[in-house]
Order: C-alpha cells, then structure tokens, then sequence
C-alpha cells in the first residue's frame, strides 16, 4: 500500500549506484574527481590528536594518513557507517534520500512549476509549449544525471544559494532551445525556495518510503506470519516475568508480532505526504500582485496534487512539517514493536528454542568456539535505537518555526535518510536472523515436560467450577515452592472429588495439549 493521497553517498571503488530516473551511473570517480575539493576530508595537524595535560610524550602517535596524499571520500573514510560498512544494505535509499536526490526532486519541481504556468491561459507571457519543447524540458528530469548534479554544486559555490544555483542550472540548459528561452525567466515565477524545498523533500519521502521502506516492511512481516503459520501448532512453554506461565505455541507468539507490526505499517502508510505552494508567507502575495485575476490557491492545489503530494493551504513560509511528525512518530512505533521481537527472538535463542543455522567459515566468538551469537537481532536491536533516536528529534524539532520562518529545519531536514537508513538496516538484519532460524522442537517439549506445575491453573479453575472448597489455595500448596511432576500432579487429581468424566479430562491433560486457542488464534490473526 502507498501513501494516502487527497486529490553525500558514499561509493567505493568497486561500487555503482543507478540512478532510477535516469541511465547515467553513479561511480566513485564522480565524487572524487569534480567533487573532491567539496567532499574531501582535511588532514589534520599532529596537535589537534595531542592531549599535552595527560600525555607527557605523546610523539608516538601519528595522525592516521593515506599515502599519496589526503583522505578521499570512501566507504572506508566515510564518518557515517551508513555510507561504509553498511553501504550494500541501505545504498537503495541513497537516489531519494542523498544530496543528489533532493536536487533532483527540486529540478523537478522547478520544471513542472513551469510546464504548469504553461497551461494557465491568462499567463499569456508563456504561451502553451510544443510537445517538443515539452519533452525537452521532460527529458531534463528523466536525464538528470551525477555530471548534472557535480553542475548545480559548482553553480552553488558561486551563488551560496543551493535552490537558486537549480534555478540557474536550468536557464542555461534552456538557453539553447528557442522556445524555452523566452520564458526562462519564469522559472521559480513567485516561489520562495522554500516552495521547491518541501515538495523536493515531501517527495524524496513518499518515493523512499514507497519504493524501499515499505517493501521491506512487508517482506519482514511476511516472514514473521510465515513463521506463525508453520509454527501454529509447536507447543511452548510461556514465561510472565521470566518464570514458567500457562503454555502456548511458538506460531501464537510469532502471531502477536506479526499483526502489530502490519497494524503499524497500515498506520504509516496512511500520513498524508503534504506540500505548500503558497510563496514567501503563505499568502500568495508575489502571484497576486502579478496576475491578480487567478484563483492561485487554486492552481497550487491542482499543482501539488499532480505531483501526488497533499495540498496544505494553511502555512507561512515553511509546511509546517506535522506530517513529518507523525510519519517519523509512526515509524518510531513499528521500529519499537521490531525492537521487542528482537529481544524475544533473542531471549529464544538464549533458552535453546531455536538454533543458528551458520555458514562455512563464519566465526560466533573470537575465543569461544562453541559459541552462535544473534548477532542479526543484536544488529537490528542497536540499530533501530539509534534510528529512534534520529526520528525522536526529527518529529520534536520540525514542528516547530520561529514566526513565519525560521532556518533550523534545514539542516535537520539533511538527516532524514539517516533515520530511514539506520531503520532499513535494521530490518534487513532482522530477516537475516530469521533465515538463520531453526525451531528446536526437542528442547521446548523438554520445558514443558518439565513444568507440570503450570497445569495448577486448569485444575484450580474446574474445582471452582464445582464447588470444590478453597481451589487455589490448595494448588498453591501443592506446587509453591515444591517440585512438580507429573505423578504428584496425578495424585492431587485422583484426589479430588470432582465427577469421573471430569477427573479423566483432567487426567488427560498435559501441558502440551494446555494452549488454549492459542492455535485458532494464528489461524485467524489479521497480518
């Protein structure tokens, strides 16, 4: 399901990234050659390394230094391990989240902003374009490519305006086409930068999470079903605060996450991605005094809504971001529903209900050979802690604007695809444990086999049923504090004076076949 609707990657040498809008590539060279002096790290003098106050002789240590020069951009230089170490695993978010994407998003818009004026007729100073001219201008957007993007920055370093050097960048390729150059000006007619700005990032998160979040939201949910269904009838020993509680199954419990998580991921998917169009406050004041006869509310709602975003009429010169808010908030609930299977999952694995299967060659413990760590679920764990806390900030800060503007949103604004980034990472490590994942059937009948004393609760239930005297406390006699076993359990049944058919149910019973509904649950859970 998509989004409701209202009408500096890092790349390594051996590493390419695909640019979905276009087919011109993404590789290393791009960034290290035209961008090094942007992207390049400074070296940095001996001293700043030293601490003279508690290290008398500090001459021994160096500052780390590539040879042949200074530190270039790397997946082995890179400060975020999400553009290192973790590249492979988050790189399908780089074309919507990264600085080329959100210039590309506002090329975008930019262009469309302008197709838009040409179908407006009392803007008769741009007339309708041609379908060549129109495809010229379309093919911007479908061609846009690194060299385009290495452009637009070198404009940027001149203007120190990162939407104004779009701007720029598109009257010069426009310059050559006739038709298009007589409207050049019309390019950003009315807009405030921050009009290019939200619908650039309202975009950059709708396909993000459309085109990479949510499909592997749903492939972890799947498995996690999967794993109800197949494990329905696998009795299971429970445990309320850590001691041995009423049996269920291992699917009921895989059950349980599954439908939280798919509750959850409806709840996402149903935030409405808005974006305004209303210039420097809010207010339409540039477009009106331009062309004071246009129903410009109107025609920014159209404009907005083609771009498949939800119109907000009501801002000053920002979106307020509370969607923003609300979709960072909503996914900050998915990713704690995931933290607490990961610690179950982990708790299981501790308790032998599942094995590890491993690949040749991998190591669990540098020293302890036996040793399967859950490292994925550990991964995922920490992971999903340091997304939350990107989100958290993102969904208290961006709400929030002095008067009718003020800067602090966009530079938080940049940090978005850490959040999402530090998230995906955290799911695909999460499916990486489950396929790992081997139910130990031996040892969970092993647990039930030995905590009969869980069958306290059946018994106790029927003798108040028929008026047997004090049930609970004679079951709490029985089995606080004493080892229970299936003979003393026996005994305390024959005991009873309960009718024959009854005492034989009871009898019968055992705490595998004590789960309840537990296996009608899976079969009806809603995932």
């Amino acid at each position: 399901m998509e989004f409701a609707a209202c009408s500096s990657r890092v790349i390594s040498s051996n590493q390419f990234l695909t640019n979905p809008f276009a087919s011109s590539r993404i590789r290393k060279s791009d960034f290290t050659g035209n961008l090094s002096n942007a992207f390049s790290l400074p070296l940095v003098a001996r001293r700043d390394f030293c601490c003279k106050s508690i290290l008398k002789d500090a001459s021994h240590i160096s500052t780390p230094q590539m040879a042949g020069g200074g530190f270039e951009l790397s997946s082995l230089t890179a400060l975020s391990p999400l553009d290192g170490r973790y590249w492979s695993k988050v790189k399908d978010l780089s074309p919507y989240m990264s600085e080329f994407g959100l210039i590309y998003y506002r090329v975008l818009v930019e262009i469309k902003w302008l197709l838009m004026l040409s179908k407006i007729p009392e803007v008769i100073e741009v007339p309708s374009f041609s379908q060549e001219a129109q495809s010229y201008l379309l093919g911007l957007i479908d061609g846009f490519s690194i060299d385009d993007a290495v452009e637009v920055k070198n404009i940027e370093k001149v203007t120190n305006h990162d939407v104004k050097a779009v701007e720029y960048f598109l009257k010069k390729k426009c310059q050559s086409h006739p038709e298009i150059a007589k409207v050049i000006e019309f390019f950003h007619f009315a807009c405030t930068s921050e009009d290019i700005n939200n619908l650039a990032h309202a975009l950059m998160l709708k396909e993000a999470m459309d085109q990479v979040i949510f499909p592997v939201m749903d492939e972890l949910i799947k498995r996690i079903s999967n794993m109800a269904e197949d494990n329905a009838s696998i009795a299971m020993l429970s445990r309320t605060h850590g001691q041995p509680a009423s049996p269920t199954t291992l699917g009921k419990e895989m059950a349980v996450f599954a439908s939280r998580l798919g509750e959850q991921r409806q709840e996402i998917s149903q935030v409405k991605i808005k974006g305004k169009f209303a210039g420097a406050v809010g207010n339409y004041n540039a477009h009106l005094v331009a062309y004071p006869n246009i129903n410009w509310p109107q025609v920014t709602k159209e404009f907005v809504e083609s771009l498949g975003l939800c119109f907000n009429p009501y801002v000053t010169q920002i979106e307020p971001h509370d969607y923003m808010a609300r979709l960072f908030n909503a996914i900050s609930v998915f990713n704690t529903i995931l933290i607490d299977f990961n610690r179950d999952m982990w708790g299981y694995i501790s308790l032998s209900y599942f094995k590890q299967i491993t690949k040749a060659g991998e190591i669990g413990s540098s020293t302890m050979p036996h040793k399967v760590n859950p490292i994925d679920f550990e991964n995922s764990e920490g992971n999903l802690g340091k997304a939350n806390a990107t989100l958290s900030h993102l969904g208290d800060k961006l709400p929030i604007s002095r008067w009718q503007r003020d800067l602090t949103d966009s530079t938080v604004l940049r940090t978005t695809g850490e959040g999402l980034g530090h998230s995906l990472l955290a799911y695909k490590s999460a499916l990486q444990g489950i396929s790992k994942l081997q139910v130990n059937v031996t040892r969970l009948s092993e647990d039930l086999n030995q905590s009969w004393e869980v069958l306290a609760e059946p018994i106790q239930t029927i003798m108040r049923r028929y008026g047997v005297p004090e049930p609970y406390e004679k079951l709490k006699e029985l089995t606080r504090g004493r080892a229970v076993t299936r003979e003393s359990i026996r005994d305390f049944i024959e005991s009873l004076e309960l009718p024959n058919e009854i005492k034989d149910y009871l009898l019968e019973l055992t705490p595998h076949k004590y789960v309840g509904a537990a296996i009608e649950l899976v079969k009806t859970a809603e995932r």
